[in-house]
Order: C-alpha cells, then sequence, then structure tokens
C-alpha cells in the first residue's frame, strides 16, 4: 500500500521529540545493521543524537505527516545540496514516504538553481540504495568513513544525482 494523503511540511518546535524518536527507531530497525550497533554506549549516543538534531541543526528539517501524526523526516544539514537524513517510521517503510521526502528535497535543490543533490548512507542499507537509486541517484564513492555521532567506523556510500539544467 502506497500512502497518497500525506502531507510534508517544515518542522516546528513541537516536532521535535517525534523527529528524534522516528529517527532513533527507523535506525534501530535498519537492515545494515553492524555489531558495534549492540554496545550499550553507541545505542545510548545514537539515541542521544536524534533527540538533539532537530535543536542542532543549521540546516532544514521536513516532516511528512500522515492523518495528522508524523511518519518520516527528512533534512538537509550542511551544504546546501547534501541531504543529511531520511528517516521512515518502521511501520510505514515501502510506502513512499520516504520516496515522497526524497524527492521533495530534490525539488527543493532544483528549484534554487543547484546542479547536483548529493546523500550517504551504510553501504548494506539495500533497501535505501534501492529507493535512492530509483529516485535517479547513482553511487560516486563507498569506503569507510569515521561515524563522528555513534564513534564508530562505517562502510558507507556516497551517492550523487543530477538536477536538470536551469
Amino acid at each position: 500500500m502506497v500512502v497518497t494523503d500525506l502531507t510534508i511540511r517544515i518542522i516546528v518546535p513541537a516536532d521535535h521529540e517525534a523527529v528524534g524518536a522516528i529517527g532513533f527507531a527507523a535506525w534501530a530497525a535498519g537492515e545494515a545493521f553492524e555489531d558495534c550497533y549492540r554496545d550499550p554506549h553507541v545505542i545510548a549516543k545514537v539515541q542521544q543524537e536524534f533527540a538533539a538534531f532537530p535543536d542542532e541543526t543549521k540546516g532544514e528539517i521536513f516532516v511528512a505527516e500522515l492523518a495528522g501524526e508524523i511518519v518520516g523526516w527528512g533534512a538537509r544539514d550542511g551544504e546546501r545540496n547534501y541531504v543529511s537524513d531520511l528517516w521512515v517510521h518502521p511501520d510505514c517503510q515501502g510506502k513512499g514516504v520516504g520516496r515522497a521526502l526524497l524527492l521533495h528535497l530534490c525539488e527543493l535543490m532544483a528549484t534554487e538553481g543547484l546542479a547536483t543533490v548529493r546523500l550517504d548512507t551504510h553501504a548494506r542499507n539495500e533497501r535505501a540504495i534501492r529507493l535512492y537509486e530509483r529516485c535517479g541517484f547513482s553511487t560516486i564513492w563507498h569506503g569507510v568513513e569515521f561515524s563522528k555521532s555513534m564513534g564508530v567506523p562505517l562502510e558507507k556510500v556516497h551517492m550523487e544525482k543530477p538536477l536538470a539544467d536551469r
């Protein structure tokens, strides 16, 4: 089932707790789980990072609502053409929420005249990589990077999508 009555809007302060909870739930349910993710210190650090992100980001966060409830969110933080986060509640994954958020961010960047959109994900996050490829992204780098938020090295891919010439 694909959701059709999804609303995407900019985050407001009342959304912060839900955004943190959804990010953590999506991360915890992810298929790209590594042994280090079982470390209670890593789990606590990740949960704290998600809880703090809405208050600390200098970028933009957009939430996806279904029947008045936040079911996912995406952010661009750092460079204007970088999608830093895309998280969908596990109960709503595979229903078009992530695609809608990603395409919303891509369209926003295209209207700003940006040439490309970039993002990173775990190299074993196959569902996300398939979504990104279906949305026009391709892998431009595959390797190991240190995750500051988790405090561990992770196998990552960097992906990029060209935007229509403006």
